[in-house]
Order: C-alpha cells, then sequence, then structure tokens
C-alpha cells in the first residue's frame, strides 16, 4: 500500500511510458477487462494479455513444491489443511494488493510496484522494506532449496554424505556460497525483473500448480488401476510383485478409470498450451526489452525508469 502514497499522474517524468504506448501526461485509469491499445504495461495485444496471466498466476498457483515436509510434521494430515489456508491466504493478499495498487495507479503501475511512487523518499523506504523482506525470504527458500538439493540429488545420485556426518556439513558450508552465487548471477545477468518474473511464473509456477500434479494423478490413478488380486507386496523385500507389465498394464488401468483420466490428460494438455504461451511472451517481451526497450544492461545499477 505504500506504493500509492504520494502515487501521482506522471510517475515517469517526462519520459515515455515503457513500450512507448503512453504519454506520462495522460491521466491515470482503469479498465475491468483487458485494456485497450495503449494503456497495458505488460505490453499489447495477445503477448501483452498473456504477460499479465504470467503475472497473476503467482496469486492463484498453489505450487506444492516442499511436500516432503509432511515427514517433518507431528500429524501429516494436517498438511492439506495449512495447504489450503497458506494458498487462501496468499491469494487474497496477492488479489488484495494487486487491485488496490491497480485503482490508484492505473495504467502507470509497475513491477515492481514501489516504482510506480511519485515521491523518491517513500520509493527508497519502500526499497528498504522489500530489501528486508527480500532477505527473509531468501534466507527461507535458499535454505530450503539447498536442502532439496542436497537430499534429492547429491545424496540421490551422487551418494554423497548425509548432513548429520561431519563430511555432509563441511560440503553443505561450501555448497551455500555456490548457490547464492549462482543467484546472483542470475538476477545480476536479466535486469528486466517483471519480464523475468512472467518466465518464472510460466515455467516454474504454472507446471508445478497445474502440469506435474495432472501428470501425477493420472499415472497414480492408472497404476492403481491396473493392480489385480493375485499381485502383492512383500514385506521384506520392499517390492510389489506385478503378473504383467508393458502397454498392457497402462491400457487395462486407463479403461478402469477412463473418464477421470481422460479428463486429467485434457487439463495436462491444457496446462502445457498455457505454459508453452506464457513463455513465449516472456521471452519475446525478454528480447524487447533488450533490443532497445529498456536503459538498463546485465550487472549494471543504472534505473532502468531512467530517462
Amino acid at each position: 500500500m505504500l506504493s500509492t502514497f504520494g502515487g501521482k499522474g506522471t510517475p515517469f517524468g517526462d519520459t515515455n511510458f515503457p513500450g512507448g504506448t503512453v504519454e506520462s501526461h495522460i491521466p491515470i485509469k482503469t479498465f475491468g477487462g483487458t485494456p485497450p491499445y495503449g494503456f497495458q504495461s505488460g505490453g499489447t495485444g495477445f503477448l501483452g494479455s498473456f504477460q499479465g496471466i504470467d503475472q497473476i498466476i503467482y496469486a492463484y498457483g498453489g505450487a506444492m513444491l516442499f511436500f516432503n515436509l509432511l515427514a517433518e510434521m507431528r500429524n501429516p494430515w494436517d498438511f492439506w489443511k495449512g495447504m489450503l489456508a497458506a494458498d487462501i491466504f496468499i491469494y487474497v493478499a496477492y488479489m488484495f494488493f494487486g487491485l488496490f495498487q491497480y485503482a490508484y495507479q492505473g495504467q502507470y503501475t509497475y513491477n515492481t510496484a514501489i516504482q510506480s511512487v511519485g515521491s523518491y523518499g517513500l520509493q527508497t523506504a519502500g526499497n528498504i522494506l522489500s530489501i528486508i523482506g527480500g532477505l527473509i525470504a531468501a534466507a527461507l527458500y535458499g535454505n530450503i532449496g539447498i536442502k532439496v538439493i542436497y537430499s534429492n540429488v547429491l545424496m540421490e545420485l551422487f551418494h554423497f554424505p548425509p548432513l548429520s556426518e561431519k563430511a555432509g556439513k563441511l560440503i553443505w558450508v561450501v555448497l551455500v556460497p555456490v548457490y547464492w552465487a549462482l543467484a546472483f548471477v542470475v538476477a545480476g545477468a536479466v535486469p528486466l525483473l517483471g519480464d523475468f518474473s512472467s518466465l518464472v511464473g510460466a515455467i516454474c509456477i504454472g507446471n508445478f500448480t497445474y502440469t506435474f500434479p495432472a501428470l501425477l494423478r493420472i499415472g497414480f490413478m492408472v497404476k492403481k488401476a491396473a493392480m489385480l488380486p493375485e499381485e502383492h507386496f512383500d514385506v521384506a523385500t520392499g517390492k510389489y510383485h506385478r503378473v504383467d507389465g508393458g502397454i498392457k498394464r497402462w491400457m487395462r488401468g486407463y479403461r478402469k478409470t477412463f473418464v477421470i483420466t481422460t479428463l486429467n490428460i485434457i487439463y495436462f494438455l491444457g496446462a502445457l498450451v498455457v505454459c508453452g504461451l506464457g513463455c513465449y511472451a516472456a521471452i519475446e517481451a525478454l528480447i524487447s526489452g533488450f533490443s532497445g526497450g529498456t536503459v538498463t544492461t546485465s550487472f549494471s545499477c543504472k534505473s532502468p525508469y531512467a530517462a
């Protein structure tokens, strides 16, 4: 909300609006549907609309990236309750902030929103708060991310020692700065934050929310339906003994769950289409920005809003 204080109709001074479609002297205007040509802050036409989809997916994309937290919960059955509560809270917070911001700034709303502030002092205060919040989020996500990489990739595939051993702890000490060095390179190499976040939304948030869950659901239902009465699980060896396999088994499971599995396949394909179009829109925006639509360059501290 701080980004609305001191907001004015010319937040970008005398320069043209990004993309060269709206001049800064035009009064603030808001629209309930797709803005007409000249009032889309993320681009124009079809690509501009998909840029918007890539951004709002952060509000409704309840991606369960760290479902292995189930193993750390006292009562794992509470996971779905916590996930539902978190998704609802995030959705309301994101949507309220976006609508509130757009109501005050209209076509001059920009990502990140704090850069739309007319007062330099308030913009600086907002940037400080953003840095603090970003550091907290980075510490939390970074810690979990490195643990996931270490446990699921390095230990499983490359047989690294567990973190409980001294060797594992030493490797962890080396891995943390490497992880953040790579993060810095990515952040510094792509200065167009809005377009880059659109690409991340299309590739990661969208797929982890829609594409992969549908695929996992298809596989689970088909494999479960394909089970036969004479098959059994051997507790001693930890293996499940099947009487057949291959395409015959998959087709048997598919026939038994034909309706719901077919719907999930359609859902899965639709998610892939949205992912592809979203990536295309974000990549085109990045190409446009680097070809002359921005004054920023990689590894530069120059403001993207400078004239």
